[in-house]
C-alpha cells in the first residue's frame, strides 16, 4: 500500500477557517469585496496617460526625431494587480489593526515603498531566509506576497492565530501542484529557478508534504547539463553535492533521486530556457538507460505563467524592428523583468532600469543592472545616439506600473530636450 501523505496546507485551512459558530473565518484568499472602494486610489497611484497615449498611437510616440516604441504587453499582470489590490483592500477593511507583509509583496520598489507609506510593515527573513513570527498575535493581519510562502511559514502563521490575505498568484499555484504531483508519484522535482527565491523556496517546500520527497534546484542550461551528466554516469558525487547542498533537498542523495524526475520551474524565467532544459535532461535520461527509461521515469511541463509569455514573446516582436536600444523597467531583484533584459540583450544594447529615475536626462546618463550578470550595476553616458534620430524600445517587468512607465518615457525624451504634452 502506497504511503499516504498529508493533506495540503490549503486543504487543511478550509477545514480550519470553516464558518463554524464558535470559530472567526481567518483566511481570506478572494478579497473582501471592496475592489470599487479602493480602485480609485489604485489609479491614482500607479496608472499613466503616457502609457494610454502609447496605446492610442499603435504602441509608437514620434517626438521631434526621437521615436519610442513599446512592446505590446508589459508591466502589471493579472497576479500583480490582484496582489496589490487585495493589500489595498485589506488596508481598507483593517484601519485599527496592524498590518504587516511576509516579504515584498511583489519585487518592485515603487509599490512596496507606497505599501510602507500606508502604514504596512514589511517584513524581512534572516540570513537563512526564514522569519520571525513570534511577535505575531490574533489581533494581527498579515498579507502573503504575490510569491507564496512556504509551508513552514504557512504553518507557523496559522498557529499565530492571525489573520491572513493571501495573494499567492495562480500561476505559482499551478506550480505547486504540478511538483506535488511529482512527489507524489515518487519523482524528484527538477526546478529551474533560483534557490534564494521566495517563490522557488515556496515551490520546493510543497514537495516536502511526501514522505521521502526530494527536489533540486538549477539556475541555467549550465547547471542543468551538471544534473544530465550525473544521470549520464559522468558526475563526481562529493563535487556535485558540495556544488547544490543550498539548492536541494534535505538528504539529497544524487545516486537515488535522479533516477525519476520531473522538470518544473519558477513563473518568471527564461520560457525558451526552461523548455531547453527540460528537454535536455530527458535525453540524458534517455541516452544514461535508453527511451523505456525515458518514458518511465521522466516527466516535464511548462509551468511559465501566461502573463510572462506574453511578455517575452511581445518583446521578442519588437526586437524585430530597428532599434538603437532597449530600456526594461523594473526591480533589480525582478526575475521576470531579468529575464525579459536578457532577451533583449541578445540583439540590442539594453539598459535594465529599476526606475524612470534610473535615466539621469542632465547627464545624459543611465544607471541600470548588467544583463546576464548577477547583482552588477553600471553608469553609462551617452547610451542615446546623438546627431541623428533615434529609435528606442521600451518594455516593463509584470511588477512595473504604468505611471513608472509613463515617467522613464518622459526622462527619454529628456536627455534630448524634448518634452511629450499629454492631455
Amino acid at each position: 500500500m502506497p504511503a499516504l501523505s498529508r493533506p495540503s496546507p490549503h486543504a487543511r485551512l478550509q477545514k480550519m477557517t470553516a464558518p463554524l459558530h464558535d470559530q472567526p473565518v481567518t483566511y481570506f484568499r478572494k478579497g473582501f469585496g471592496l475592489k470599487a472602494d479602493v480602485q480609485s486610489e489604485l489609479s491614482a497611484d500607479y496608472n499613466g496617460r503616457v502609457v494610454d497615449t502609447l496605446r492610442e498611437h499603435d504602441y509608437t510616440l514620434v517626438v521631434d526625431d526621437v521615436t519610442i516604441m513599446l512592446a505590446r504587453e508589459f508591466g502589471f499582470c493579472y497576479g500583480v494587480e490582484r496582489a496589490v489590490e487585495y493589500a489595498y483592500q485589506a488596508h481598507r477593511k483593517f484601519p485599527d489593526r496592524r498590518l504587516l507583509l511576509v516579504g515584498e509583496i511583489i519585487h518592485n520598489p515603487h509599490v512596496n515603498d507606497k505599501l510602507r507609506g500606508m502604514g504596512i510593515e514589511i517584513m524581512t527573513p534572516g540570513a537563512d531566509g526564514v522569519f520571525d513570527f513570534s511577535r505575531i498575535g490574533p489581533e494581527d493581519v498579515v498579507i502573503l506576497p504575490a510569491f507564496g510562502v512556504t509551508i513552514a511559514a504557512f504553518e507557523a502563521l496559522r498557529a499565530t492565530g492571525c489573520v491572513l490575505v493571501d495573494t499567492t498568484c495562480g500561476s505559482v499555484l499551478n506550480v505547486w501542484k504540478r511538483v506535488d504531483v511529482y512527489a507524489r508519484d515518487g519523482y524528484t522535482a527538477l526546478i529551474h529557478g533560483k534557490y534564494y527565491h521566495e517563490e522557488t523556496r515556496a515551490t520546493a517546500s510543497q514537495v516536502m508534504k511526501h514522505p521521502g520527497g526530494s527536489y533540486l534546484i538549477v539556475r541555467d542550461m549550465g547547471e542543468a547539463r551538471e544534473v544530465c551528466d550525473y544521470i549520464e554516469g559522468r558526475g563526481d558525487r562529493t563535487a556535485f553535492l558540495a556544488k547544490y547542498g543550498k539548492a536541494a533537498s534535505p538528504g539529497f542523495d544524487p545516486d537515488v533521486h535522479l533516477l525519476r524526475v520531473g522538470v518544473a520551474n519558477q513563473t518568471t524565467m527564461l520560457a525558451k530556457e526552461s523548455l531547453a532544459i527540460g528537454e535536455e535532461v530527458g535525453l540524458a535520461m534517455a541516452r544514461a538507460r535508453g527511451d523505456a527509461a525515458r518514458a518511465t521515469d521522466f516527466r516535464t511541463f511548462d509551468t511559465i505563467c501566461s502573463a510572462t509569455q506574453e511578455r517575452q514573446d511581445a518583446v521578442m516582436a519588437l526586437l524585430e524592428e530597428p532599434l538603437d536600444a532597449m530600456i526594461v523597467i523594473g526591480g533589480f531583484n525582478s526575475s521576470n523583468t531579468i529575464s525579459l533584459a536578457a532577451l533583449c540583450a541578445e540583439r540590442v544594447p539594453t539598459y535594465h532600469i529599476e526606475d524612470a529615475e534610473g535615466i539621469e536626462p542632465e547627464s545624459g546618463t543611465v544607471h541600470y543592472r548588467v544583463a546576464g550578470v548577477k547583482h552588477v550595476e553600471e553608469t553609462r553616458a551617452g547610451w542615446m545616439p546623438t546627431g541623428r534620430p533615434a529609435r528606442i524600445g521600451v518594455t516593463a517587468g509584470a511588477s512595473t506600473p504604468n505611471n513608472k512607465i509613463g515617467e522613464t518615457v518622459g526622462r527619454i525624451l529628456a536627455t534630448r530636450g524634448l518634452v511629450l504634452a499629454t492631455p
